[in-house]
């Protein structure tokens, strides 16, 4: 995690550097998986040039894209996809591309690059701007002992982050893969097009859960599946498929099958941008069931989902298995002549808060453990 945090490190050193009220160049908006930032050129012509920091990082230097085709903008990030791999650092890039673009339009380095220049010596790394070629570098790392030396903590670095990166994506086969990388995709774009929803903390974490249970042992055995509803990470549709084979609601999801060719309960999960400071709103949508502390509107009754019982450490393969429980204990029975119009949104969200009114002044009730 050391490469981590010196990430963090270096997104604050560049946002104190070039902040918005630079006249040359200004940091937009960066984090420790994007950076955005605006290049002004002689003429006071605004040029946005974006980066993707991957999860290679540092083995990788950032990916870096314009909005627009200028030839010296171009040729700006042509000279950042030829430097060497001494150069990844987030820092030495950017020091690179504003160096490269001032040059370009004739238009002196700002001043605040000094202190790009204080930090990358304070970590030991080359600042010089006259050793550009990629052979004078390589010979350099090589031959001089003190410049490898200098280059060592990088290179500690990129075990860790191998390692990081490996156990991110270990257990995950290649479609759910897909879907992690199109949902990346899918928030950069957002981003561009200033539609961006959530919020970093809610999407950071709400990925990370998605990554757990790709790779959890529940998920692999067909307990239940995961699918976005419209892609949207903050909305979730939890098929339900396993239950404790001893109950009476595994013997009617095997009628449920026979009857109606669905063998699974259907569950909806809504995420707010606070999360995971608050739960997310979870009801059932299919089918329609009796008992199993399910309400009216298909809301469930488990103080887990409010505030007052919630945890930011709970995890959404905990939360899903927990609900599985409940139905069990609750003696949960799918209601096959019941209409199917019986659940919806706004009765389940208007049941679920009276429930909580009434259980934030009379307390939550625990069955005996003879009801399981």
């Amino acid at each position: 995690m050391a490469c981590l945090e010196n990430l963090k490190q270096d997104i604050r050193i560049l946002e104190s550097t070039f902040p918005r009220q630079n006249e040359r160049f200004q940091i937009l908006t960066v984090s420790v998986d994007e950076i955005s930032c605006r290049f002004i050129d002689r003429n006071g012509d605004k040029h946005r040039i974006h980066g993707n920091i991957t999860e290679t990082y540092p083995q990788m230097a950032p990916m870096w894209y314009i909005d627009d085709d200028d030839s010296y903008i171009s040729a700006a990030i042509q000279e950042l996809e030829r430097a060497p791999p001494t150069k990844n650092n987030i820092l030495q890039q950017v020091k690179m591309l504003v160096t490269t673009l001032c040059r370009l339009n004739e238009v002196p380095v700002p001043e605040a690059m000094s202190h790009i220049d204080h930090a990358l010596t304070e970590r030991g790394m080359v600042i010089s701007d006259e050793d550009e070629d990629d052979e004078d570098e390589e010979q350099e790392v090589e031959d001089d002992d003190g410049e490898e030396e200098v280059c060592h903590d990088d290179m500690e670095e990129d075990p860790q982050n191998d390692q990081r990166m490996k156990a991110e994506v270990a257990g995950i086969d290649t479609d759910n893969l897909m879907v992690l990388e199109r949902l990346r995709q899918n928030q950069r774009q957002d981003y561009l097009k200033g539609s961006v929803s959530g919020s970093v903390q809610a999407t950071d974490r709400l990925m990370k859960e998605l990554r757990d249970i790709y790779r959890s042992d529940s998920f692999k055995k067909g307990i239940y599946t995961v699918d976005l509803v419209n892609d949207s990470l903050y909305e979730w549709s939890i098929k339900l498929k396993k239950v404790d084979p001893d109950s009476s609601l595994y013997t009617d999801l095997q009628t449920f099958k026979e009857k109606e060719g669905r063998d699974h309960i259907l569950l909806n999960f809504t995420f707010k941008d606070n999360y995971p400071s608050e739960p997310p709103f979870v009801r059932v949508i299919t089918p329609v069931l009796q008992g199993g502390y399910v309400l009216g509107g298909g809301a469930i009754c488990m103080e887990l989902l409010t505030r007052q019982g919630w945890s930011i450490v709970y995890s959404m393969e905990s939360v899903i298995m927990q609900i599985a429980a409940t139905l069990v204990k609750g003696k949960a029975r799918i209601q096959f002549s019941a209409s199917k119009n019986q659940y919806s949104l706004a009765r389940a969200q208007q049941s679920f808060k009276s429930l909580v009114k009434i259980h934030e002044k009379n307390g939550w009730f625990t069955p005996p453990k003879e009801d399981g």
